[in-house]
């Protein structure tokens, strides 16, 4: 049985690992590098971004649209995801025609489950807080900014992401579209 010690730093070294595979991940983003990008992601995904809606403070279980119940900004598996990267990789996608310029920064990770344990764990739930900014043409810039949970998977000496909910802070989108992944 490992020590309270033990744990803390397999806990800390899992965290560090963690890190690393999202920055990772976000510098395959911004290289446009999105055939690479998928291969982060089990054929099982779910990737999934509810719409906010300004609700009274007593009915704040309400904020966000439910999952395959209500209209959403994405809820997509992997065959939609792929098909997307398809389109980008065409040249014609009105969109992203010229690419967007792109940074994404994750911040406040937190490891929230870690099945069975931080020691040999073979799944591990995330919470993070992220910014992306998004520059297009001349005069196209969009931020976004939200929270993001993600289930991970283990895959040999590395990770696949099984499940990631994306809740943007706004309720209205200013872009003029919707073309970035998270």
């Amino acid at each position: 049985m490992a020590t309270k010690r033990e744990t803390g730093i397999a806990r800390l070294l899992l965290k560090a690992e963690i890190e690393e595979f999202f920055a990772a991940e976000a510098e395959l983003l911004d290289s446009r590098r999105f055939e690479d990008w998928l291969a982060l992601f089990s054929d099982d995904l779910r990737y999934f971004m509810p719409m906010a809606r300004n609700v009274p403070a007593d009915e704040l279980a309400r904020e966000y649209t439910v999952e395959g119940r209500d209209a959403n900004w994405m809820d997509e598996g992997i065959e939609t995801l792929r098909q997307r990267v398809a389109q980008l990789a065409t040249g014609v996608h009105w969109a992203e025609q010229p690419p967007s310029r792109t940074t994404h920064m994750i911040a406040n990770l937190r490891l929230v489950a870690t099945r069975p344990d931080a020691e040999a764990p073979a799944e591990v739930e995330t919470s993070c807080r992220f910014l992306v900014y998004r520059n297009r043409l001349e005069d196209e810039q969009d931020i976004y900014i939200g929270k993001r949970h993600d289930v991970l998977r283990r895959a040999g000496e590395s990770w696949l992401i099984v499940r990631r909910e994306v809740l943007l802070d706004q309720n209205v989108l200013l872009a003029k579209n919707l073309s970035v992944f998270f």
